[in-house]
């Protein structure tokens, strides 16, 4: 009884360590941001290329989490898995074809349970992913007190709207443009920023607290952006991906072709050979060009929003979470966009900032305009390097916000409507120890339909889904296992191993040099084949990584 008292002890002080009592008591309005496609090429992240002031600002005042991850690399699932607080084999979704309620089970969702604590929610531009995956309606009225708002301009998103150098307009991957000869003289995130300036205005002198979804379409492509952000990364100063070859031992289906990348009519014209030709490099270097001028751009309407939340007095008591669906390949692996379990697909930005805790003693987030004035590096706040996931979001915004955290779910949650599958994040390590743990794990999966690249390789339809590949992210390694996976009854077979992957971060943060052993792999199939069904992949994963990295850990001098 004495260790189960210490122990919640323990425990509430790691609780209370992070954020001040009075901050927590108080029931906070939220304004809840997500780029699309934005991996962490962010001044705050350490990128130098990145031109990205007002949410490196937004960093200086919050709690940055250097290693968050996301549960799948495609929009759909991943959003459905973040605002559910779920994973993918839970929701059921690894495609854009089905809504969870109906598909797997009517599970709560993150702005949902805001409102029923009489949060007033509010959706604007991309937060579920539209379509069947949400009902068409956004998940219109559970999770949301009015309809989810969608930037007219969207419509010509993938209509021709790129001028070529044939002064003809086109459907390019590359598509900067004069913002006033585009319909309506206006771009998405740009619609989708006044609008959400204006929801903040008609919530300024009401008193139930809201929940404001913000989603920027960008930089998902194609890159249609306001021409003059090409000025801020000239192309002789843009350099290729250190590495920018497909690995010698990189499984065949463990690799995306990139699909949706050849479709436009620019990358069409290179006639470039399927499934692993290569970009040629200058038109790599543009790519990477337009990639981070569209971030520049979304940083624009990030810092407009953070503008008016101060400007309104609404910055006081408003909690502000900054993040992304999943991470975008630029050249890495001779892969582009996303598909895929590498740390450049699945690694994403996640900042919280919560009024109260801000030791500058201001919570300030006055406009930079990245087109006028000089960038200075800004230093992030508090600086989370545990390992998370985007499933912790739910939890951990719960608790920031003065909510009640939902229970963790148990093993199987398919019944149970309101549970998380992440944990609350919300509490730091106390002072002077490490918040690196080997317990530390991040998970996320793929799917594939054959073990060779194929036109469908990237989004397959939950029909030809024949693999699956599960990965396990630890501080040292990324381990990754490709598995027969059954469509029709969501089964997995471990004991159907298609391919592996291992790597070692030390001496390989790129994720280039597969040392997966399959001989060592059988021997350790050998050793966990007495395990009870009962297991879980996860426990079994983990089991065999441990297994696998024994010697490794050993030879390097480690305990």
């Amino acid at each position: 009884m004495d260790i189960f008292v210490l122990k919640c002890f323990f425990l509430l002080v790691l609780h209370t360590s992070a954020y001040p009592a009075a901050a927590r008591r108080e029931r906070k309005n939220v304004l809840f941001i997500m780029a699309d496609d934005l991996r962490t090429s962010l001044g705050c992240y350490g990128d130098p290329v990145a031109k990205s002031p007002n949410i490196d600002q937004l960093a200086s005042r919050g709690q940055v989490f250097v290693n968050a991850f996301a549960q799948q690399a495609v929009c759909g699932p991943s959003r459905v898995s973040m605002l559910t607080s779920r994973r993918p084999d839970t929701t059921r979704l690894y495609d854009f074809n089905s809504y969870w309620r109906v598909h797997s089970g009517n599970y709560t969702t993150l702005p949902q349970y805001f409102k029923s604590q009489g949060y007033f929610t509010m959706s604007v531009g991309k937060v579920f992913h539209p379509g069947i995956a949400s009902n068409n309606t956004d998940d219109y009225p559970y999770s949301w007190s009015i309809p989810a708002y969608h930037p007219p301009s969207f419509t010509y998103e993938k209509k021709k709207m790129c001028k070529g150098e044939d002064g003809k307009l086109h459907v390019n991957l590359l598509c900067a443009v004069n913002v006033t000869e585009q319909p309506g003289g206006t771009l998405p995130d740009l619609e989708s920023t006044e609008e959400a300036v204006r929801l903040l205005k008609s919530r300024v002198n009401d008193d139930d607290p809201f929940f404001l979804a913000v989603g920027f379409h960008k930089p998902h492509i194609p890159f249609r952006i306001p021409q003059e952000y090409l000025t801020l990364y000239p192309l002789d100063q843009m350099t290729l991906a250190s590495d920018p070859d497909v690995p010698e031992r990189l499984p065949t289906v463990a690799y995306n072709p990139w699909t949706d990348v050849r479709k436009r009519e620019d990358v069409q014209k290179l006639n470039i050979s399927f499934p692993y030709g290569p970009i040629p490099k200058d038109f790599q270097l543009r790519i990477r060009q337009h990639y981070y001028a569209a971030v520049s751009y979304m940083d624009a309407q990030v810092g407009r929003l953070l503008s008016a939340l101060e400007e309104l007095g609404l910055a006081d008591n408003t909690m502000v979470v900054f993040t992304s669906d999943h991470g975008w390949s630029l050249g890495e692996h001779g892969e582009w966009a996303k598909y895929s379990n590498f740390d450049v697909a699945t690694r994403v930005p996640l900042i919280f900032f919560v009024p109260g805790d801000n030791e500058a003693g201001t919570s300030t987030f006055p406009f930079i305009d990245v087109l006028r004035e000089s960038v200075h590096s800004i230093k992030s706040g508090k600086v989370r390097s545990r390992l998370v996931e985007l499933v912790d979001v739910f939890p951990t915004v719960s608790y920031l916000a003065g909510l009640k955290v939902p229970v963790q779910c148990p093993d199987i949650s398919f019944q149970v409507d309101l549970c998380t599958e992440g944990e609350n994040r919300a509490y730091a390590a106390p002072q002077g120890q490490s918040e690196r743990t080997p317990e530390d794990v991040a998970f996320s999966q793929y799917p594939r339909p054959a073990d060779a690249p194929q036109e469908n390789s990237d989004l397959p339809d939950l029909k030809d889904i024949k693999i699956m590949g599960y990965s396990l992210r630890t501080w040292d390694y990324r381990y990754t296992l490709w598995l027969g996976f059954n469509p029709k009854t969501f089964q997995v077979n471990v004991s159907d191993v298609h391919a592996g992957e291992l790597y070692m971060s030390a001496d390989d943060p790129g994720q280039d040099k597969n040392i997966f052993n399959n001989s060592d792999y059988s021997e350790i199939m050998r050793k966990t084949a007495s395990l009870p069904q009962t297991v879980g992949l996860q426990m079994r994963m983990k089991l065999q990584f441990h297994y696998l990295t024994a010697g490794m850990k050993t030879s390097r001098g480690k305990p």
